[in-house]
């Protein structure tokens, strides 16, 4: 949030997204715990749960900083709901581990009894479930967070929203309902942005720059990418499914539905990379 609050003070009108990994895993953790006397939720229920709990710190914490700067904003999170398709293929390909690890006995015993997916993880000795990772295509708030983003001139409002990359919900004859499964972050960040028609993208993960060859003796470090070029070198398979092959692929799909430009950086040097003189940019 530090970081955040420099932007802030430079003048950027911000929206935050976030991922929720440790906290929904620590949900359903005490949802299997307590099964015996609580009845368990469903993963669309433990998504919307850790978006109110992280939603909660950020937002606490954010305000705090800003009152020391004397900058009068206020924070608010905002529960989302990021429609996906039921027709999705990977409603049929669940690939995304969720959840405690289990022995084989344990894992067949809900296979059957909850029609869970489970796949054997043979490095970590154990079986985790896996639930659909459909793609992200609206966010159903999108509205009434554009209204707050782009309230009055200067802007009053700080916004949180698709925390952990939104409670994925399908459209039915009778309105929206929740489906277990767990949306991408950063390609829910991009839905998102452009949904409200903003035209700058920044994605803080652990790296300063985005590197070809990564992890290997020719490793290059890139200051800035086309458009062209992250969809060439995506293809090629320079970036890794695990880490930032969906930040890659968020980042050419804003800019594919009218975005202008990408940063990729790290929160430590966030503000150097917006004055320009580290962080990879990407533009069309």
């Amino acid at each position: 949030m530090p970081y955040l609050v420099k932007m802030i003070k430079d003048g950027y009108d911000i929206v935050i997204t976030h991922g929720n990994g440790p906290q929904v895993g620590n949900i359903l953790l005490q949802n299997e715990l307590s099964k015996e006397k609580v009845p368990s939720m469903p993963l669309d229920v433990c998504g919307a749960m850790s978006q109110g709990l992280l939603g909660y710190l950020i937002q606490q914490t954010l305000t705090n900083l800003l009152a020391v700067e004397k900058l009068k904003k206020t924070v608010v999170s905002i529960v989302t709901q990021v429609v996906v398709s039921e027709n999705d293929p990977a409603f049929k390909n669940p690939t995304k581990p969720v959840g405690q690890y289990y022995r084989e006995e344990e894992a067949n015993k809900l296979m059957k009894e909850k029609g869970w997916v489970m796949k054997e993880d043979k490095a970590r000795g154990g079986y985790r479930r896996v639930v659909p990772s459909p793609e992200p295509i609206d966010i159903v708030e999108k509205e009434a967070i554009k209204r707050l983003v782009f309230s009055g001139e200067n802007q009053e409002y700080v916004v949180i929203a698709a925390g952990g990359g939104g409670i994925p919900v399908i459209k039915t004859h009778a309105g929206y309902k929740g489906v277990e499964a767990v949306i991408d972050k950063d390609l829910a960040s991009s839905v998102l942005a452009n949904a409200i028609d903003e035209k700058f993208f920044v994605i803080l993960t652990d790296v300063e720059k985005v590197c070809l060859n990564f992890g290997k003796p020719d490793q290059k470090p890139i200051s800035h990418l086309s458009l062209s070029d992250a969809e060439k070198h995506y293809a090629e398979g320079q970036f890794p499914t695990g880490s930032m092959g969906p930040k890659i692929l968020a980042s050419i799909r804003f800019l594919q539905r009218g975005g202008e430009k990408v940063l990729i950086t790290s929160g430590e040097k966030l503000r150097e990379a917006l004055e320009g003189r580290t962080g990879t940019i990407i533009t069309k």
